[in-house]
């Protein structure tokens, strides 16, 4: 399995320097023009038969290894959001130095033919896949998919962090403010993971909690806390006078004894404010709580189109290492939440932290088995830029990876050194399986498809005789060695139930990031 561990890594090493590489021999042309293959209109023609623009020939053809899908092997194609403009000069530049990666696609798949898809999830939004294969629009000829809101992006790009949401109901933020608002919480509740805890407060002459019942904690932000926080944003509405200093005093408290109880990210700490302006700087609260250290990151979002108070909230972000944003429409949303995550990964990009990070398990859309659609784990690692004069400022130029089947990792098992009652299986560093003789799939009532919590199973959920989480903790805390515990066994056809001492090993991979590698 390590060995395995060690391919996969290899390969998507071998992207990172070359994506690195080709980025430090490129200087950026603002009038570039490139006809490059754009995923949704390749092999399109106009009503008189010509192909579209970006839209040429892309020879597909189906592939067994692909679950018979079309795919080019030779040759990657290029996704880009559509709310984002195709020949946008950001696009275009990277696409063109991208072009690079196609050698080691190709090259990492004729090493490892167990390779399945390799990507580039650009910090500009484009994404680049291999093989290439065509990409069909919803109902709404709409393609949501943007690679900076998945998790392999977002925990490659950046550190476990602790957030505290602050967003103003008062009066004055009545009406599409508020709705741009409550927009706003959603997708950056979109890049938090498994890693990272967060609370949201809404406040005007008083705090409201948007939970109340998590009053002054945070909690973890994986996909059932996220999906209730979201379900109680609706309740909000605007009335009253905005007191933010009572707002910002609640944040930096709550942030100061979550770090304290050990519980949290123990890294990144970021208040996220959401107003349509602020009367002061309040730099009296930031001398008490945050300086000189300025170890919270403060990150202002102004909502609506005036520009009265936004001195004093570029002000706020600029003195607590953050970054000022002012959205004006609904449309500007996601492009502005965005703007944290290259904030955030600039300590690493800085220290040229190339962190390998496996995912939890996922199921991937395209492929499928005897027994429905795949179960995934993404291999990933970031892009810095190199180039003199920016590497001092850290920038992102996206991430890479690649995607290895989970029955991939259970063909490494030597079933035959376990014994008749022996088995193997592997968590994250939360806790959760990413496989395991007990992980069934669950699926919604009435469909052949899994819920969409299913990567969400704690080990305790089926080690029942774990019953003082010694086994979890041990694997969570990256314990390795070898101890025992009494379980329960039927015997007789399950007549009768006896006790034995079933031997555990706990084994960690070396290969593995040691923030977020499963054991």
């Amino acid at each position: 399995m390590e060995e395995m561990f060690h391919k996969k890594s290899e390969a998507v090493r071998r992207l990172v320097e070359a994506a690195e590489e080709a980025h430090l021999k490129h200087e950026f042309d603002a009038d570039l023009q490139y006809e490059y293959f754009n995923a949704v209109l390749i092999n399109e023609r106009d009503k008189d038969g010509n192909f579209l623009e970006l839209g040429k020939e892309f020879i597909l053809a189906p592939n067994d290894h692909f679950n018979n899908l079309p795919v080019n092997i030779s040759l990657s194609d290029v996704q880009v959001p559509t709310n984002m403009y195709n020949k946008d000069p950001a696009i275009v530049n990277g696409v063109y130095w991208s072009e690079s990666l196609n050698k080691v696609f190709v090259d990492n798949f004729d090493r490892d033919p167990s390779l399945i898809w390799q990507y580039f999830g650009s910090a500009k939004g484009f994404f680049r896949q291999y093989p290439g294969i065509k990409w069909e629009p919803d109902e709404n000829g709409v393609i949501a998919f943007d690679c900076r809101n998945r998790k392999w992006y977002i925990q490659a790009a950046t550190s476990p962090k602790d957030v505290v949401i602050l967003v103003d109901v008062s009066g004055s933020m009545k009406g599409l403010r508020l709705t741009i608002a409550k927009q706003t919480v959603s997708s950056i509740l979109d890049t938090l993971g498994d890693d990272d805890f967060f609370n949201i407060i809404a406040y005007n002459e008083e705090l409201h909690y948007v939970e109340p019942c998590l009053n002054g904690t945070l909690v973890q932000a994986d996909r059932t806390n996220k999906e209730h926080f979201r379900e109680h944003l609706d309740k909000l509405f605007a009335k009253g006078i905005g007191m933010l200093d009572i707002a910002l005093n609640e944040a930096f408290n709550i942030l100061s004894d979550f770090n304290h109880t050990g519980q949290g990210s123990i890294c990144s700490q970021a208040i996220m404010l959401i107003t349509d302006g602020a009367v002061d700087t309040y730099d009296t609260i930031f001398a008490k709580y945050n300086w000189p250290d300025r170890k919270v990151r403060i990150f202002t979002y102004l909502i609506g189109r005036e520009a009265a108070f936004a001195d004093n909230l570029k002000w706020m972000a600029c003195a607590n290492k953050g970054f000022f944003t002012q959205i004006s429409t609904l449309a500007d949303v996601q492009e502005n939440v965005m703007e944290y995550l290259h904030v955030l990964s600039r300590p690493k990009v800085i220290d040229q932290e190339h962190d390998v990070v496996w995912t939890e398990a996922y199921i991937d859309s395209t492929l499928t088995d005897d027994q429905g659609l795949v179960l995934m784990t993404t291999v990933a690692m970031p892009v810095f830029s190199k180039q003199n004069e920016t590497r001092s400022k850290g920038i992102l130029l996206g991430v890479v990876g690649t995607d290895v089947p989970v029955k991939e990792l259970l063909k490494t098992i030597p079933k035959y050194k376990l014994g008749i009652h022996g088995y193997a299986f592997a968590i994250t560093n939360n806790g959760y399986i990413l496989t395991h003789p007990e992980l069934r799939p669950l699926y919604e009532e009435g469909k052949k498809r899994r819920k969409p919590n299913y990567s969400s199973v704690d080990l305790s959920e089926v080690e029942w005789e774990d019953r003082d989480d010694v086994l979890r903790n041990a694997m969570v805390n990256r314990k390795t060695g070898k101890f025992s515990m009494e379980v329960k066994k039927t015997v007789d056809k399950g007549f009768r139930c006896g006790a034995l001492q079933r031997p555990w090993e706990v084994f960690l991979p070396r290969e593995r990031n040691h923030r977020r590698r499963p054991a």
